[in-house]
């Protein structure tokens, strides 16, 4: 399971180094193989262990390609889908389109999501966070079935 928050640079050549503490892990359990692709909800990436990625496109797999949102689930998440590998120094390139499309460019944050990470330019999470902040206690939405349940 990956959980917590880190703050990395991105060198000139889009390169992020994954925090220490995560680098032995991801070298157990996919040696240091991994997948990279676009959010299609948030703009962000995902970096998946090659293991769990797997796990992903079975489940990608099993979508109708006659359901528009599941076509569109597969073609952006697949489409994007990039391998790459944790360097000597524990470093993925970030391919230059996902970067794009997640706006980043010298700042990142890494967010531990359990089987994945989420990978946010510095500024854009900062923002949606904030946004997400404010809008918590002033949410006239109900929570949803499986949220309700949820005691923290």
């Amino acid at each position: 399971m990956f959980r917590g928050f880190s703050t990395v640079s991105i060198d000139s050549k889009g390169r992020l180094a994954v925090p220490s503490r995560f680098r032995d892990r991801l070298g157990a359990i996919a040696g240091g193989c991994l997948v990279q692709t676009l959010n299609p909800l948030d703009h962000c990436l995902w970096l998946y262990p090659l293991s769990e990625w797997e796990l992903i496109e079975t489940k990608l797999a099993a979508l109708s390609d006659f359901d528009k949102q599941s076509r569109r689930a597969k073609q952006m998440m697949r489409g994007y889908a990039t391998d790459c590998q944790l360097d000597a120094q524990g470093r993925i390139l970030l391919v230059p389109e996902l970067r794009d499309y997640a706006s980043i460019k010298k700042q990142a944050v890494i967010l531990g999501q359990g089987n994945k990470f989420e990978i946010w330019s510095r500024q854009s999470w900062e923002e949606q966070r904030d946004l997400w902040l404010e809008q918590g206690g002033n949410n006239d939405d109900e929570p949803s079935e499986p949220l309700k349940g949820l005691s923290l």
